[in-house]
């Protein structure tokens, strides 16, 4: 489990787990609002069969206190830099601060790996939402664009 110790606005402890036989059906029904579906998969089923079948990518359960409430993989590329990717909070718990306390909880985790890698992820140009959260956070564009998103990548905290 990865706990960074960040809370969402309702006050409960966002974690970070493998998924297992217990979750992953949880993890595969997650489903973001309709409005999103452009820029996420409509499943969190989609992200979980990538990782199944890709050696890059790592999937991890999003809770929030002892409920499934998301989905996020990390992967490490070519570069040794390390990716935030996948992420998918479900509908109902969106507007809750889920996604920023994922986001809190596995950066710095990534970067505190061996090396030290820089922590990277990327976005659709249009999420404007994304973009404002990942800024907030200390990511800035790179100039880089993989598969039309705009990769960005967390400042190093001083």
């Amino acid at each position: 489990m990865i706990n960074g110790g960040h809370l969402d606005r309702a006050g409960r402890r966002v974690t970070l787990r493998p998924v297992d036989d217990d979750n992953w059906r949880a993890v595969a029904d997650v489903a973001p609002r309709d409005d999103q579906r452009r820029f996420v998969a409509a499943l969190g089923a989609r992200y979980l069969l990538l990782s199944s079948r890709s050696e890059v990518w790592t999937s991890l359960a999003v809770y929030a206190d002892e409920t499934v409430v998301g989905h996020v993989m990390w992967g490490v590329d070519d570069d040794g830099s390390h990716w935030i990717g996948g992420m998918l909070i479900d509908a109902a718990e969106q507007g809750r601060g889920v996604g920023r306390a994922t986001v809190q909880t596995l950066a710095p985790w990534l970067a505190a790996r061996e090396g030290n890698p820089p922590v990277r992820l990327s976005y659709h140009p249009d999420n404007t939402r994304a973009a404002a959260l990942y800024t907030s956070l200390g990511f800035h564009p790179t100039g880089a664009v993989d598969d039309e998103e705009l990769v960005a990548e967390q400042s190093p905290t001083p």
